[in-house]
């Protein structure tokens, strides 16, 4: 992939992060001399390797740091390689530095942390990938399988809906974005892939990733096959009504009360009622958050109602041409009854609850966002702290770590800073494909920067 060999790669980064985000590893080395976890509780994630999925189950003993990539495209982007490597670099240093204290750093201590990159997790902290499944397909306008992912009827559906049958590269797309939102090498391995998984969509997309994953953790000389879970649709088909989601989208749903008590951590106003804390499917399919429009009726303290209308809509424009935007073509439009929300069965209304909600599932105690403060969403970031410290206060859901032994703290939250996020050194945009780097060197010299998000600075009052 470029001349320079990886364990020069993987050192110059490693040296960058040690140097630059010394507050992040200071703040992780605290959290990890405190931590106390339940050795009782089972996770279980999963990881594709030549086309086979592997199954790993870890305790809660470890200190969990989530990066994450979604569905909407197959191709792995410079942005989501970069959460990658941060989280595991973010991990290996806590691990030795909780082990040899934070002073001066040696030469030795390099080496063996550097040793430590090349295996995969195996200390206290782990890091793993959040995948989440409720997105559209093309919710960037950057997925080359576009056209056909319209003209099959899936492009308003959530990606754990989706299916590969008729799934087709679009030409006109590799065309014109080869080079810098994909390149011809990814466009064959997709092209590859997508017959050896006739019916999951997402099962291609992991399959793609993890082989551009293997490829890279050579090419950098650290193991970047991190260990995925699905969220929020794959969990809440594997539950059971009286499991964790069901309880957390119940209880969101409850009354009145509390579901002004959600929109409040939202920074949403209860004047108008629109904003659906779950999104539920339509029988057509739809599930997409970007073309749906609701509204909750209520009957004094009951949640009587909620109107469901999903219309075609755009999506989000890629960083190469902004009016090249993908849609969703939807239409359809019901009712359902407050009580499928308040007594909620996936399996009668199926639905995608917002991030911040489902995210109370992870098993995260720490987290990695990028760009917040220019390209991420500081809303976001504010709406997930509020309610984790609602949470650690039970001032919501007040039973959700008596019962089910979730949210007892607010995680640890790392950004990885706006004026270093990892871009195309031609075209420079983040949503580029990794094939479309010709030396990933270009990447190393942008550095790895990451700075420690105060809790009370992300809290709305």
């Amino acid at each position: 992939m470029n001349s320079v060999v990886s364990s020069d790669l993987g050192r110059l980064i490693l040296e960058d992060f040690i140097k630059n985000s010394r507050s992040s590893i200071k703040a992780l080395v605290k959290a990890l001399s405190n931590f106390e976890g339940d050795k009782n509780r089972q996770f279980h994630f999963f990881y594709t390797k030549s086309n086979d999925v592997k199954k790993i189950v870890l305790d809660d003993g470890h200190f969990f740091i989530r990066s994450s990539f979604e569905y909407s495209n197959p191709q792995l982007t410079v942005e989501g390689l970069q959460g990658i490597i941060a989280a595991r670099l973010l991990e290996v240093c806590g691990n030795y530095f909780v082990s040899y204290g934070l002073v001066e750093i040696t030469r030795d201590d390099v080496d063996e942390i550097r040793e430590s990159l090349r295996k995969p997790s195996h200390g206290k902290a782990v890091s793993f990938l959040l995948n989440t499944d409720d997105v559209e397909p093309d919710r960037y306008s950057i997925n080359p399988l576009r056209e056909s992912i319209v003209t099959t009827g899936q492009s308003a559906f959530p990606s754990a809906s989706v299916t590969t049958n008729g799934l087709t590269l679009d030409e006109d797309f590799i065309k014109k974005y080869e080079g810098s939102l994909i390149s011809l090498k990814e466009a064959d391995l997709i092209r590859e892939t997508i017959p050896l998984y006739p019916d999951n969509y997402m099962d291609m997309v992991d399959s793609v990733k993890y082989k551009q994953l293997e490829n890279l953790s050579l090419a950098f000389g650290i193991d970047l096959c991190l260990p995925s879970i699905r969220m929020p649709i794959t969990s809440l088909k594997n539950e059971k009504k009286d499991d964790l989601l069901h309880h957390i989208i119940s209880e969101s749903h409850r009354d009145y009360e509390h579901v002004s008590q959600i929109y409040k951590y939202m920074g949403r106003s209860m004047k108008k009622r629109t904003t659906l804390l779950t999104v539920p499917h339509s029988l057509k399919g739809y599930g997409s958050k970007r073309s749906v429009n609701g509204r909750l009726y209520f009957n004094d303290n009951k949640l009587n109602s909620i109107k469901v209308t999903y219309r075609t809509k755009s999506l989000y424009p890629n960083a190469i041409d902004p009016g090249d935007i993908s849609i969703v073509k939807a239409d359809d439009s019901f009712i359902i009854d407050g009580d499928r929300l308040s007594k909620y069965d996936f399996i009668e209304t199926p639905s995608s609850p917002q991030f911040f909600l489902y995210s109370l599932a992870s098993p995260e105690d720490a987290v990695i966002w990028h760009g917040i403060g220019a390209f991420g969403a500081s809303e976001l970031v504010k709406s997930y702290t509020t309610l984790r410290k609602a949470c650690t206060t039970h001032s919501v859901f007040q039973n959700l770590h008596e019962k089910y032994g979730y949210a007892k703290k607010c995680s640890l939250q790392f950004n990885l800073i706006p004026e270093k996020l990892w871009f195309h050194p031609v075209h420079r945009n983040i949503d580029a494909s990794i094939g479309c780097v010709k030396n990933i060197l270009d990447l190393v010299k942008i550095g790895m920067r990451m700075n420690y998000l105060p809790t009370t600075k992300y809290i709305r009052e």
